[in-house]
């Protein structure tokens, strides 16, 4: 009978196990697909201790738990070898790892409650995928996203008529933030989401027409890099009409245009509207910056305090001063650029008592 293989300390060693020179241990199998395959610990139980200077890690018995009752439930060692987070295999990102992950991108990226839910949205389902394909065991991503960020977004209300003249007269006589005024002007007055119109070319414009092309996004990612997307349904691709005043602003934005040393280029996209100090297309963030110094300005001088205002509220605004004047909602649901009817008619519950009163007398003497 042949000797029984021992470690170190004098421990039989089971088929497969094997300590090396340096003290390691390592586990050989064969996988789902015949392959051979290789596990290592440094420690063979999990009541050793780590050696000094290592980092802690399973002992090797407890992984070779792991892979026997993956090739039970016929899960794919190593995640399939896909990647997600940064790179990581997908069979190692754990619970905590998701959680950490989404804490950075609304703590350190800055991202808001509503994007990181998207993104959510579309990871777990992926993740999910993963589990019933025998990749993985558990969805890393299947908690709830409250219980983990802050939910802090904000109802955007739209800001009522006079408070846009208001803001918009504030913006065109204020010998700094005049500059923004034509930009902030089309956004009231075309209801186009901040990242359509940070996406916009000279040749976007149609004058002839007197409408907008709109059929792609600009966006910038964590990473700072430039990217150009697809609009999320087909309602996103669009011309939008636009009134004599736009037109107006939009000629004014293009002769104040700064030629660039350089024309920056996104996925083939050129001439865009509006350049920052560095020649690369403004981004929604930009916008939204440049309206929280003027909304902190005008609230230094007036009484009369003006409520939060960004670029989405731009959009709501158009889109509820559409809505009072009693636009069909089919147009106004196509202009917006909404895919679901109910997104648009949801504008109509921001109506007051004055709307009301004022659509009374129109019925009653048309």
């Amino acid at each position: 009978m042949s000797e029984k293989r021992r470690d170190n300390r004098n421990r039989i060693l089971r088929e497969g196990e094997y300590q090396r020179t340096d003290g390691r241990y390592r586990f050989r199998y064969i996988d789902e697909e015949g392959k051979e395959k290789n596990v290592y610990s440094w420690r063979l139980d999990k009541n050793d201790p780590m050696p000094k200077g290592k980092k802690r890690e399973l002992s090797l018995r407890e992984k070779e738990k792991q892979i026997e009752a993956d090739l039970f439930d016929h899960i794919v060692t190593n995640g399939g070898n896909y990647t997600v987070l940064d790179r990581q295999r997908i069979d190692k990102v754990r619970l905590s790892d998701a959680k950490a992950w989404l804490i950075k991108l609304q703590q350190v990226d800055g991202r808001g409650y509503s994007s990181i839910h998207s993104i959510r949205g579309v990871l777990r389902p992926a993740f999910q995928m993963a589990v019933d394909d025998d990749l993985i065991r558990k969805n890393p991503f299947g908690f709830e996203l409250a219980s983990v960020i802050v939910n802090d977004s904000v109802t955007r209300e739209a800001i009522t008529r006079k408070q846009e003249r208001d803001l918009l007269k504030f913006i065109r006589e204020d010998t700094h933030f005049g500059k923004y005024y034509d930009a902030i002007y089309i956004l009231f007055h075309t209801g186009l989401r901040i990242s359509e119109f940070c996406r916009l070319t000279i040749p976007d414009i149609e004058f002839g027409e007197m409408r907008i092309k709109v059929n792609h996004q600009l966006q910038r990612t964590s990473q700072m890099q430039y990217v150009i997307q697809e609009p999320k349904t087909e309602s996103g691709v669009r011309y939008v009409p636009m009134t004599e005043e736009v037109a107006m602003c939009f000629r004014r934005i293009i002769a104040n245009r700064e030629a660039p040393k350089v024309e920056p280029m996104v996925d083939g996209y050129i001439r865009f509207l509006c350049l920052d100090k560095n020649d690369m297309p403004k981004v929604a963030l930009h916008w939204k910056k440049y309206m929280e110094h003027i909304i902190e300005k005008y609230n230094k001088i007036y009484r009369i305090q003006m409520p939060k205002v960004t670029p989405h509220v731009c959009r709501h605004t158009f889109c509820s001063n559409m809505a009072k004047s009693g636009m069909n909602p089919k147009t106004l649901q196509y202009i917006m650029g909404h895919s679901d009817i109910s997104v648009t008619l949801n504008t109509y519950t921001h109506v007051n008592f004055d709307d009301a009163k004022e659509e009374l007398h129109r019925v009653a003497n048309s």
